[in-house]
């Protein structure tokens, strides 16, 4: 009786879990979405406790509570500029969740019921090899991933000669390792299945460059999700089962669809690059070293602004950074008043996680209706008056179509430079976090405003009010 109810408590669980990704799917139903997930989690957490022989409440209590802990201080001190590395930062907790629960259950196969040490059953020994690889390949690589997300690692391609080789070389042997376990299951086979993984994680990391960075986000969600499929063959929970194939294959899905998006090849991505140049374009920078910049001031974007009948605002990173959402929204409300026609155009790929430019802005309580994807508005630009780019480099860059050997060529990227003109909000003349200066700064209808951008739009607010 306790474990039909244990099954049906499941199966809510994983309807729970699935009504989440559909609410997520869009905006407008995201926060819907994310209480059913709570909800979901919830259930399962429950469950899992009272439908089990525990040994110890205590440690059960004492997990949650320390987890539950950690988890609220850091979602009320987190800020939206530090999602994408904390994401990174949970994938690798589950990928080393995968490793410590395949090595429990390798050592202690009789608490999981896999049969008695020395005498586990071959399927066992293929999922827990296969959890405890594609756990250790995740852990490593989200800690090279957050690194890079955190600036603690340089966002630039590091390549080193024989690079593919070494990696085709060490996924051949953790393929051989993972077959000589289920022949020979020792110790020593198994963490040397543990040990390639996190040598392959870094290594396939390490050379994927800023430009690519939100796909590999997506794809170690799915890495993620897959090496909790694993855990859950192994602790013969069909709950977390599910719960791994739904975010390992939506992870898969949302991953090829932004490298489609971008123009880029999944598997060009997922081998850092395998056969493209990552070396950057030193003569486009150098050419357009001595080039003029034109530079103007909050004035002169206002007077501009009030004068346009139509603007498209493009939303990057360096929005998040200074935390411009809910100024941008204000100006873009005082514009629309004037009668100006006002849009804001996200790039599939803006910010350093998917969605990133999204949730900012519906934080803000901007309308969705005024938020098109680069498919819908690309071709608008060039019947606008004005772009309004706020802290967007790369993904506005025309080295993008017009440069071979920049590392971001035959990217989509939103077409802000065939509008009558642009205004640039920048801190600097630096450039993207791809590493390419863009060459949208030199393009003579475009007018940089230099400086904070939530000040810079504080101040055009300031004179659009005189």
């Amino acid at each position: 009786m306790a474990s039909s109810i244990s099954v049906i408590l499941y199966l809510v669980s994983a309807i729970c879990f699935i009504m989440a990704l559909r609410g997520l799917s869009s905006p407008d139903s995201a926060r819907q979405g994310n209480m059913f997930g709570m909800a979901g989690m919830l259930i399962a957490i429950l469950t899992t406790i009272f439908s089990h022989s525990i040994s110890s409440y205590i440690l059960i209590i004492g997990g949650i509570a320390v987890g539950g802990g950690i988890g609220a201080i850091i979602a009320k001190r987190l800020q939206m500029t530090s999602l994408p590395q904390l994401m990174a930062a949970f994938h690798s907790l589950v990928g080393m969740a995968a490793v410590c629960v395949a090595a429990a259950a390798y050592y202690a196969p009789q608490v999981y019921g896999i049969a008695e040490i020395g005498h586990i059953h071959a399927s066992s020994l293929i999922e827990m090899s296969l959890g405890s690889a594609i756990g250790a390949i995740t852990f490593t690589g989200s800690i090279i991933a957050f690194g890079k997300l955190q600036g603690l690692l340089s966002s630039n391609p590091l390549i080193f000669s024989g690079q593919h080789k070494l990696n085709a070389l060490l996924g051949l042997s953790l393929l051989g390792l993972i077959i000589l376990f289920t022949i020979l299951p020792n110790s020593f086979v198994f963490w040397a299945i543990a040990l390639v993984g996190f040598a392959l994680g870094l290594l396939l990391i390490m050379p994927i460059g800023g430009a690519d960075m939100p796909v590999v986000v997506s794809m170690l969600n799915s890495y993620s999700g897959w090496a909790a499929c694993g855990i859950g063959f192994t602790l013969t929970n069909n709950l977390l089962i599910i719960t791994g194939a739904l975010v390992g294959s939506s992870g898969a899905i949302l991953s090829y669809i932004m490298c489609k998006g971008m123009n880029r090849s999944i598997l060009n991505v997922l081998l850092g690059g395998f056969g493209g140049d990552s070396g950057g374009s030193t003569q486009a920078a150098g050419s357009n070293a001595d080039k003029p910049v034109k530079s103007g001031s909050a004035e002169d974007a206002a007077f501009i602004l009030k004068n346009a009948g139509s603007v498209i605002i493009v939303p990057g990173y360096g929005m998040a950074v200074a935390q411009a959402q809910h100024t941008l929204r204000e100006m873009g409300d005082m514009l629309k008043k004037e009668g100006i026609k006002v849009r804001y155009a996200i790039h599939p790929v803006a910010g350093r996680m998917p969605g990133h430019m999204n949730v900012l802005l519906a934080e803000a309580n901007v309308p969705y209706d005024d938020v098109l994807e680069l498919d819908e508005i690309n071709r608008d630009f060039a019947s606008s008056d004005v772009a309004f780019v706020i802290g967007a480099n790369d993904v506005t860059n025309p080295a993008a179509k017009t440069d071979p050997k920049s590392p971001i060529y035959g990217m989509p990227i939103l077409d802000v430079d065939r509008a009558k003109t642009v205004l640039f909000v920048k801190r600097s003349m630096a450039s993207g976090y791809a590493g390419v200066e863009n060459e949208l700064f030199f393009r003579p209808n475009t007018m940089m405003l230099f400086g904070d951008a939530k000040k810079m739009c504080e101040h055009i607010i300031q004179s659009l009010d005189h």
